[in-house]
């Protein structure tokens, strides 16, 4: 692993639940101020995520967001981790990112997953049971419009026949897939360029995937979204901003995300969330050797991105750890990989 280069970046989702006071004009201007300072710190990528229909206004636009990000930024890559491909019109999403592509120098990566939210699934006039088939007919699609070849296909849910899709990308997105059920994970490893994880879910299922599929490990590409709190007290920090890591746990329970609602019971307070939920509290010291652990294990890994700051929570307030990550952590990390 001598010399192996892992990419290190910020997770973004654009929330700003009630009681926040802060305008999403001034919230976005501030993520993008945020994102071209953490470029010049040394982060290396930015991911968004998508939602729709959210009273928080959980990023509902990741395509345009990521465009004025490739402006305010030189080197990093740009992803989602994750767009939801069931919902998409997959010509548009391609041309889209096609677009982002050749608007960035081909830093625009595509990660999607296939959604699970009723509400979502209603109103874009899709069956939630039809995902596997809109996810694999869709990613059918998108290859094809990169490819500068016309689209064909005679599908379950698509029948395209001679499509000509234009301007092909000159260096084509990778298209990574994310999920946490095994069958999502998989589907990743057998079509994927990629997989896309939460919270570490679901590393050791896409090392098997693709064990079974005859590929070798090196074959595979992680890009994990990590949600470790990472500060020079965690606890205090956790307490500080328990309030916003609650939040954000109890609204993805809510939508499904973990298993049915009425199934899966939420949190009631912070710490419970923090101890039962995805998070990991550390310092410098223990972001150091887990973080560093993980990538020995998974050398598929090859991007870990942190939320940037959590609903609801001040862009300064994640500021403040973005810059002891840089600072603190991620020089070590890259130090330890270089000496591996």
């Amino acid at each position: 692993m001598s010399g192996r280069q892992v990419n290190f970046g910020l997770w973004y989702d654009f929330r700003n639940p009630v009681p926040s006071t802060v305008g999403f004009q001034d919230l976005y201007r501030a993520s993008l101020d945020q994102i071209a300072w953490a470029e010049s710190l040394g982060f290396d990528s930015v991911w968004l995520t998508e939602h729709h229909f959210c009273e928080d206004g959980y990023t509902p636009s990741p395509l345009v967001i990521a465009a004025a990000i490739g402006e305010r930024t030189e080197r990093m890559r740009i992803g989602t981790n994750l767009m939801l491909l069931p919902l998409a019109d997959p010509v548009r999403l391609a041309e889209d990112s096609a677009t982002l592509s050749i608007l960035t120098g081909g830093r625009f990566d595509l990660g999607v997953g296939l959604g699970y939210r009723q509400l979502e699934f209603d109103y874009f006039g899709r069956q939630l049971r039809h995902r596997p088939s809109l996810m694999e007919e869709g990613i059918d699609i998108i290859r094809q419009c990169w490819s500068g070849e016309p689209v064909r296909i005679d599908g379950k849910r698509y029948r395209i026949e001679g499509l000509p899709v234009a301007p092909a990308p000159e260096q084509a997105p990778k298209l990574y897939m994310g999920g946490m059920a095994q069958p999502a994970v998989a589907r990743a490893a057998r079509l994927g360029d990629g997989f896309l994880s939460t919270g570490g879910i679901g590393h050791d299922l896409y090392a098997q995937a693709l064990a079974d599929l005859g590929k070798p490990r090196s074959a595979g590409a992680i890009c994990a979204g990590n949600w470790s709190i990472v500060a020079p007290d965690p606890e205090a920090e956790a307490a500080r901003i328990g309030e916003h890591v609650l939040y954000q746990t109890n609204q993805y329970i809510s939508w499904g995300a973990f298993g049915p609602p009425d199934q899966t019971p939420q949190f009631p307070d912070a710490a419970s969330a923090i101890e039962g939920g995805l998070y990991e509290l550390c310092d410098a010291d223990g972001a150091v050797a887990s973080l560093t652990a993980m990538l020995t294990d998974f050398p598929e890994i090859i991007d870990v991105h942190f939320w940037a700051q959590f609903p609801g929570e001040p862009v300064e307030s994640g500021s403040r750890r973005i810059e002891y990550l840089a600072g603190q952590v991620l020089p070590r990390v890259r130090s330890a990989l270089e000496s591996a």
